[in-house]
């Protein structure tokens, strides 16, 4: 369950001090989007293999992760895992939309996890754990919301149940610590845990 707010862990007035540079590409994720740039926060479950998944994605400019959707401020790893944040582990992603849309962003985010699934996400058990995307302005939630329609009804048809996603938009993102980033690439036989559904996400129907 999620806390509430005057439940919620006290956190700090101090963000946690981390380099805000990708060891992918070098690209700085302390960023103000250009003009082909467009970015969207994505949580799927344990954030390390999500993660690799969206920084393998074409058109990704740049990955981070962090935690959103609670209400501490400037959580630590140990007090989201507790569940007592209200925070949902999540991935930054900023992506070029001259390569790229977030429809086929959403693809990726879709078929990656079990959208169903609630508070939890496999063996990893917790509302830290929880399937959500944060949007950053009012255009991109009627593409989320078609997305999400246009999932929801294939999940159906292949014996699925709803969708449980948390729809929101962004309040605050925290980024995680160093260790955290990219986590896969620093350690490529840590642990993963990303499982979807083997269930396709038609895309262009908002085009």
């Amino acid at each position: 369950m999620i806390p509430e707010k005057e439940q919620a862990l006290p956190g700090r007035s101090t963000p946690l001090s981390i380099s805000g540079i990708s060891v992918i590409n070098n690209e700085p994720f302390f960023r103000t989007p250009k003009e082909n740039e467009a970015e969207v926060i994505l949580g799927m479950g344990c954030f390390w293999g999500a993660e690799r998944k969206l920084w393998n994605t074409p058109g990704v400019i740049v990955t981070s992760v962090g935690y959103a959707g609670g209400y501490t401020p400037n959580p630590t790893y140990e007090e989201t895992c507790s569940g007592q944040t209200g925070h949902s582990e999540v991935v930054q992603v900023v992506f070029d939309t001259s390569v790229t849309s977030l429809e086929d962003i959403l693809k990726v985010f879709w078929e990656n996890h079990d959208p169903t699934q609630g508070m939890r996400q496999g063996n990893d058990v917790g509302s830290q754990y929880r399937s959500v995307i944060y949007y950053k302005n009012e255009a991109d939630l009627a593409i989320i919301e078609a997305s999400k329609n246009a999932y929801q009804k294939v999940l159906i048809e292949a014996g699925h149940g709803m969708i449980t996603t948390e729809i929101e938009p962004l309040d605050v993102y925290y980024f995680a610590e160093e260790y955290h980033q990219q986590y896969l690439h620093k350690n490529p036989n840590g642990y993963c845990g990303l499982n979807g559904t083997g269930v396709s996400c038609p895309i262009g129907l908002t085009r």
